[in-house]
């Protein structure tokens, strides 16, 4: 991971010629979306531009954080089981083609009350698409996983194929990919506007102007700043992520333990977490990883605050105390990540309204959106390359939203 960290930064701002001014496409922002659209694009033959105000990758947006849940069985919406079928088989691909290790199957546990919209959304999704899912009784579940308590009523799911992927280093696949195949990627190029001129785009940064044909803004909880006629749809918000140090460490190693999510039937949201990863094969913090999935503080990208409270590590705690027995001894590390919101809390994947099919964007994932990153940025490359895409995106179209 820090060799491929090493090997990014040493080659982003390297790429391409110093006199290069105008591309086919520039990808505003190289996080999560970003840096797949730019491997898409630039793996199509595309001439690519990717500007990104940080480092690649980093901790001040969205996409930090060792490990990301992914799973099929989605009880958001059934809608986007099809999508998630061509993520798996994208993950897969990276993997393939990099020899890196992306995708972790671990399998995921969902805990809760038989009646609440997480459970019945997952054997909604499960039953439509036929994804393997496997019930367990209250007995059957803590007989197979004593680290977890369930209160009397509650049901069980297994979903075996569910697992993890991880974002920094999927990040920096993509990003390396990119520039292999011929694309630009500058870091700490902060964009200041872009508009539409004659046939053209003319993106003004930090470190001059930039112009192209075709404009894709993957910009997460800035974007709203880099298109404000999205500012009363897309809500920016604090959240809190957690490494605990459990009582038993043993108990909630990979290979003993699997990812989880919890609908508390008092709480708002779900809880979720990972299993403690081994040392050294992953980046990342040690320790039992959970968070809380529920929108937090609206806040301002420029002056949000970095510092967890007292009250943030409370309410983790309140999951850990009321459902792992020996989950909970001291908390190791919290850090915070943003949230980009819409009303709905399904994303924006489409044409940008009033441009012509020449800005596509990507929008609102919600803390829900990285195991769609695979998928994602071969539909922007869809998009803005060939007019149209075959994935089923029709649900997640921007106007669905007031102007």
């Amino acid at each position: 991971m820090e060799e491929l960290k090493k090997k990014v930064s040493n080659t982003v701002d390297q790429s391409g010629s110093p006199v290069d001014k105008h591309f086919d496409v520039i990808v505003l922002g190289v996080g999560s979306m970003g840096s797949a659209a730019c491997y898409f694009l630039a793996r199509s033959g595309a001439k690519v531009l990717g500007l990104e105000q940080f480092d690649i990758p980093h901790e001040m947006g969205s996409h930090a954080g060792q490990s990301r849940i992914i799973r099929k069985a989605y009880f958001e919406h059934p809608d986007y089981v099809p999508l998630l079928e061509s993520a798996y088989a994208n993950w897969k691909e990276l993997e393939r083609i990099t020899q890196a290790e992306v995708y972790i199957k671990t399998g995921l546990l969902y805990f809760g009350k038989p009646d609440h919209q997480v459970i019945k959304g997952v054997l909604e999704s499960a039953g439509k698409y036929r994804i393997p899912v496997e019930k367990l009784d209250n007995r059957a579940a803590t007989a197979r996983y004593p680290q977890v308590s369930l209160p009397n009523g509650y049901t069980t799911l297994l979903e075996p194929d569910a697992g993890f992927v991880t974002p920094e280093r999927a990040i920096l696949l993509y990003t390396d990919q990119a520039i292999q195949l011929g694309a630009v990627i500058k870091t700490k190029t902060a964009v200041f506007h872009w508009k539409k001129e004659g046939d053209d785009y003319t993106v003004s940064t930090n470190q001059g102007e930039f112009r192209c044909k075709k404009l894709v803004i993957t910009s997460g909880p800035w974007t709203a700043k880099l298109v404000p006629a999205l500012k009363q749809t897309l809500t920016v918000t604090r959240q809190v992520i957690a490494w605990v140090i459990p009582r038993k460490p043993a108990s909630f190693e990979w290979g003993r333990w699997p990812c989880w999510m919890i609908a508390d039937e008092h709480k708002p949201g779900i809880y979720y977490g990972f299993p403690i990863l081994p040392v050294g094969r992953f980046h990342g913090p040690i320790g039992f990883k959970l968070a809380h999935h529920t929108p937090g503080m609206v806040s301002d990208t420029d002056t949000v605050s970095r510092i967890p409270t007292p009250e943030d590590e409370a309410n983790l705690a309140y999951c850990l105390d009321k459902y792992f027995p020996d989950g909970y001894a001291n908390t190791h590390v919290m850090k915070t990540c943003l949230y980009t919101n819409t009303p709905d809390e399904h994303f924006i994947i489409d044409y940008l309204p009033g441009h012509e099919g020449k800005v596509a964007i990507a929008a609102g994932f919600s803390g829900h959106g990285f195991k769609f990153v695979s998928v994602v940025g071969e539909i922007l490359r869809d998009l803005v390359l060939s007019g149209s895409t075959s994935h089923p995106i029709g649900f997640l179209h921007a106007k669905r939203f007031p102007a």
